[in-house]
Order: C-alpha cells, then structure tokens, then sequence
C-alpha cells in the first residue's frame, strides 16, 4: 500500500520485549548447563581440551579395569567415579559459563522482531516488512514505532529507548548531524519523527552481530590462551611419559603398580583444576565485558586491554561533557556587536551541530537580527577537519566563515585581508577560560570570537589518577587550541595532549606509542575517528557514534560513555589476572597433591618414603583417593572465582605479581595439605 509521506498513518502498536534474566547462575543455566556437561562427553568435543582429554580416557580405563578384572575392584570402583566426577565438573564449569552468553542472546533474539516499515519510495511511502529493507533504503519512523533496521538519522530529532539493546532505562536523543545520528534497529522511538537512511542487510545488523558473539559456542580461543593451552598440554605429555616409564623402575624395585594407580597418579600430577576451568575463564571474561554493556568483537580484545600502556582520549564528550554552547559573542578591531552577531549567524545557518545551534539561541537571547533568508542560492561549505571551519558562500558573492584561530587568521591573509590587533588577545582569553574560541570573518574582515563554553566531567581527575597507578599513560587529543588545551588538560589531570588535532595526528600519536613498544587504546564517535580506532590496539566506538567509527573499532559501549574504556582497561587486566591466579594455584595444588600421593604409592617398598607423608594419611588406599576426591572437588569450587574474576585493584605489576603469588601461589599450597587431610580422615572412618 501507498500513500503521500505526510498523511501516512503509524499502523504499529509499541510491543518492548522484556530482557531475560542472565544472573550469574541461576536455577535454568544451571539445569541446562548440567545436561551439557554430559553431552560436552562426546570424544569430538572432548579432544579439544587436551588436558580433561587425558582424564576421559583414564577414566574409561578404569572402568574397563573395574569391568574385566578382580582386584582391587572396589578401589577401581572408586578411581572411575571420582575421574568420571572430575571431567563432569569441567564440563559443567565450561557450559555455566556458555549459559549465561546463551541466557543473553535469547534476551537479545526476542528484542528482534519483523515490524512494517514506512518505506520512501519517491514521493510516496510504501508500507514493507522490516525484512525486505536493504542498505540505504530511507523510512520514517514516528512515535511508538520501532526502527526497523541499523540506520543513521538523515532528517528530524527524536527520543529513542533502547533498553531493549543497553539496559538503560532512560531514553536517549538522537539527531541528524554531528556524532549522535546511529540507531539500531528494534529500538522504539518514544517521541518525535525521524527519516533514517539504512546502513545494513538483513542478516548483518548490529543485533545480529551481538547475537553471534555473545552466543559463545564458536568462540575463538585468545592468543595468551593458546599460548597458555600449549604450556598445560607439554607438560602433560611430560608428566603422561613420566608414568609410562614408571613400572620399569617399580619393577626393578620388586613390586607392581596397578593400571588404575598409575592413572591416579597422572591425574595428580597434570594441572587438571586450570585445565578444567581455562575455557569457562575465557568465556566469562567476555560475558563480564558483554555484562558491561560492551559488545568485543573478539576475545583478543579484551586480553589486549588488559596489557594497555596508553590510552588517546578525545577531549569533548569524553572528558569535558561536550556540550559547547555559545556563551558570548565578542568583536575584534572596529567590528560592532551588531555585526559580529551578524557574521556568527549566517556562518551558523546550515549549522546542524549543538554548537552551530547555540550561536542562532544566543542571537535570540540577545535580540539580534537573523537573516534565514540569506540561506536561499547560498553554497553550504561544512566542515571539516583539513580545513577547521565552516561557513556559507552567499548568493550576493560574499564569503561566510567560522572556525579555528589559526585556519581563519590563513583564510583571511591569503585573501589580502589584516588581522585584527585584539584577536590573539581575546582568543587566549577565552582559552585561559578553558572555553574554545572560534573567529568569523566575512570575505577579507575577521568580525570577532565566538566562546563556546565545556565544562570537566566531575571525577575525571580521580579516573587518570587511578590510570597512573596501573602505569598507564594518558593522551588527550583535541582540536582546540594549545591554551586551552593545556587548561582543560592540566584541570582533568592527563599525562600529555595534543592541541588542534587532526585524524591524521591522532593516527601519528598513536603510532607514535606503538613504535615505542606501547599497546594503545583509544575511544571515538564520529567518522574522522575511524582511521584511529583501527589504528588503535584496542579501538571503543560509541554505540551512538557514527557507522564508520563502529566498524572501524573492535569494541562498542551502548552506553556510549567514552570514559568506560577505563572499566574495560581493568576488565582486560581482571581476565589476566584470573587466568593467572588460577593457573599459580593449579600449579600450587600439585605439591600437595605430590606429597601425598607419592609417598603412598612408594612406601610399601621404600620404607623410608614415609617421611615424605607429612600430612599422615591413613594408608596408600585413602591417600590417593582422598587426593583425587580433592583434585575433583576443587573444579566446582572455583566455578564461582572463574565467573567473577579475581578483585581487581590499581597497583604496578610487581606489586601485583607479589600478591598473586603470595595469595594464590602459598595458598594453593596450603589448601590442599588442609582438604586432603580433611578427606583422609572422613575416608578413614568410613573404610
């Protein structure tokens, strides 16, 4: 059906998908997760975590020794149930953590849904299925309607709540022009109408991308990961060839060891606690990131933040609250009030930006005159950041500009024009302000200074401070000048700046730092963006930012909250530090483990072996189990530790390493000796 654009009727009821519950573990993840942990069996699966690998096939070993031969078939028994017990708890710590991503895709698949669209087809709208909409098919939307597909917005300014994507309550304003014009599809216009222009295929649209990659199940492993995987699987084989060769030397010593022993002590020997839980580590790290409201295009990512050195930050928007408005006008030379104002506003007529805006409000404000109809014939020149201004080519011939001090003093002087003596006086005066000033100029005459007036995010100062504990290094580019980006500079407390920035300084900075060995992180919004946030480590687009920016980058915030790239700097740093922490009391564990299964095994022939039974288990026969028992038990109790991560605080990495090693490493020593023990003495009483 089709009908004129302006009478064309909304025909669609508001319909918010509620969110589904994604908590850490609650009583459905935890029944599915079970049935997975079974399934996750299958010898397919299982071959791709080497470790756990090891222990199936010793398990199914031992049951074949329970099956086929007598002896010692109770202990047999009891070897099979606590290994089958043991890569059931791996499995389950693996699928928790694929849970809770699953959990929330399933939130995020019920906020996609196939609405009619209002779809301009010359002059006419023609009523379509979202489904149909291609890239750069244009739609209205109006209140109470959904956005069909990701877009930007073309025309209009509009109140969009996109709780169903972010979480956040509290609607936000997009607008066309400027930095703010991205929407996402399924999110609800609540007030106003937009014309968006549409910027993806079906299939290929932002929720479909969050869909697949907080799904988790394809997930690929990190390069500290594999890296890491390749150190776990070379010492099993050592370890593997270790009790291979053992029966040579128990031989010759006059005694054998059974199978079903020999694969106890494999078990023990092989860091199986890090290797049950090195998979459901990575996936947690991403979901605590996903949790965040940060979307990572890969668990790279992350890891990458974690290890950041420098981190570009743009100033407005990001550490001032970016919201420039005009605050005064004020002429240069023998220009008037009157004619500065003049200047300003036709410069300001085809300004879409908040700031172009504010100059037309303070006209009002003031009573000053504005000539809307100069806009009529006239040449729109936009800005951009080569040239640093922006202005009008009028149809009477003359030249319109506003822009950087320095662009506007060349413009003039390579058209014969003379500098006001007063200009650089008034320009670091409203820079000492902290505030950025831009010139107008008619033609050869530069008219006077706009101040537009940014204010410094409260807590900014704390934030860098905080950076700097963990070494890190702050740089805040900007395209104001070098006074008033040393104010607003040394008000936030960054470590260096770089004034009157371009996209291709940014990308020189940041190659700057990565020459220098540096891994660099930085956050953006708008298209001249894009080149950095791909030049950059780790690149954190905003999810209100432009098309350009979210591809280029390899992470989005929906909150669209530029500082949160410090929350992921120390989310990265939390996910090393749990692999790490887990890793040292895996290890940690095994020395416990050695003492008291070793000496068990050995003291039948070696008497003397008895004064390696520190702890004094009761016999060979609880020894190893009760060392087993352990081995198995740990796995689910640090299923929590993994989902969470370890607590986080700002200190150097020797500092950091000492308290890891001290807190996981001492202590994965003594909380085996406890438990085993523990386990020993319940066993004891129980045989």
């Amino acid at each position: 059906m089709m009908e004129p654009i302006k009478d064309q009727p909304t025909g669609q009821e508001p319909n918010v998908p509620e969110k589904a519950s994604t908590s850490a573990v609650n009583p459905s993840i935890a029944k599915q997760a079970t049935l997975d942990a079974f399934k996750k069996l299958n010898p397919a699966h299982m071959v791709k975590q080497p470790i756990m690998f090891v222990v199936w096939i010793g398990c199914l070993l031992a049951i074949g020794y329970t099956i086929f031969i007598d002896e010692m078939r109770g202990f047999n028994l009891a070897v099979s149930i606590i290994l089958f017990l043991t890569v059931l708890f791996a499995n389950f710590a693996e699928s928790i953590a694929e849970g809770r991503g699953k959990a929330q895709a399933d939130s995020l698949k019920a906020s996609k849904a196939d609405v009619m669209a209002r779809k301009r087809v010359g002059q006419m709208i023609e009523t379509v299925s979202s489904a149909t909409l291609r890239k750069g098919d244009v739609v209205f939307v109006r209140t109470g309607e959904y956005v069909p597909g990701d877009g930007e917005i073309i025309k209009g300014l509009a109140s969009i709540d996109e709780s169903a994507i972010t979480g956040e309550s509290a609607p936000v304003i997009k607008e066309a022009g400027g930095d703010f014009s991205s929407v996402i599809g399924g999110t609800l216009v609540v007030s106003d109408e937009i014309e968006v222009r549409i910027t993806s295929n079906p299939g290929e649209s932002f929720l479909d991308q969050m869909i697949a990659l907080v799904e988790g199940a394809s997930r690929q492993k990190t390069p500290n990961e594999l890296a890491l995987s390749t150190l776990l699987t070379s010492l099993t084989l050592i370890f593997l060839l270790v009790v291979m060769t053992l029966p040579v030397f128990t031989n010759y010593l006059g005694f054998d060891l059974s199978g079903p022993i020999l694969i106890a002590l494999l078990v023990c020997l092989i860091p199986t606690t890090i290797g049950g839980l090195l998979s459901a580590i990575g996936i947690a790290g991403m979901d605590r990131v996903t949790r965040f409201n940060v979307i990572a295009m890969s668990g790279k990512a992350v890891e990458a933040a974690g290890d950041i050195q420098t981190i570009i930050l743009d100033k407005t928007g990001t550490i001032t609250f970016g919201n420039r408005m005009a605050s005064d006008i004020l002429p240069v030379g023998a220009a008037t009030t009157e004619t500065v104002f003049s200047g300003a506003t036709l410069s300001s007529l085809a300004d879409e930006t908040p700031e172009g805006r504010s100059v037309l409000e303070l006209a009002e404000l003031r009573n000053m005159p504005i000539e809307q109809k100069q806009l009529d014939g006239a040449e729109i020149i936009p800005f951009r950041a080569e040239t640093r201004m922006s202005g009008l080519d009028l149809a009477d011939g003359r030249r319109v500009r506003k822009g950087a001090g320095q662009a506007i003093q060349q413009w003039v002087a390579d058209q014969g024009g003379e500098i006001p003596s007063n200009l650089q006086e008034t320009v670091d005066q409203i820079s000492r302000l902290g505030g950025t000033p831009l010139v107008v100029a008619i033609d050869t005459e530069i008219l006077g200074v706009i101040y537009l007036k940014d204010t410094v995010k409260p807590g900014m100062r704390e934030q860098f401070d905080r950076l700097r504990e963990m070494g890190i290094k702050t740089v805040m580019c900007t395209g104001d000048n070098p006074l008033t980006a040393a104010t607003i500079a040394r008000e936030a407390g960054v470590d260096d700046f770089v004034a009157e920035c371009t996209p291709e300084d940014k990308i020189r900075v940041i190659k700057r730092e990565q020459d220098a060995g540096h891994l660099v992180a930085m956050t953006g919004d708008g298209t001249n963006d894009a080149p950095a946030l791909a030049q950059a480590d780790v690149g954190l687009a905003m999810n209100s930012g432009t098309q350009a920016a979210k591809e280029a980058a390899n992470m989005i915030d929906l909150d669209s909250n530029p500082t949160k790239i410090i929350e992921v700097v120390e989310i990265g740093k939390q996910l090393l530090m749990t692999r790490g922490a887990l890793t040292t009391f895996s290890i940690a564990n095994d020395v416990a483990k050695y003492f008291a299964i070793i000496p068990a095994i050995f003291m039948v022939a070696i008497p003397q072996m008895e004064l390696l039974n520190i702890m004094r288990l009761d016999s060979p026969t609880t020894a190893i189990l009760s060392a087993l028992i352990f081995n198995a038990i740990i796995i689910p109790m640090l299923i929590p530790l993994s989902m969470k991560g370890v607590s986080y605080k700002p200190m150097t990495a020797d500092q950091l390493l000492g308290r890891n090693l001290l807190i996981y490493g001492v202590g994965g020593v003594i909380v085996p000796f406890i438990g085993i023990k523990i386990i020993d003495v319940l066993l004891a009483s129980i045989l």
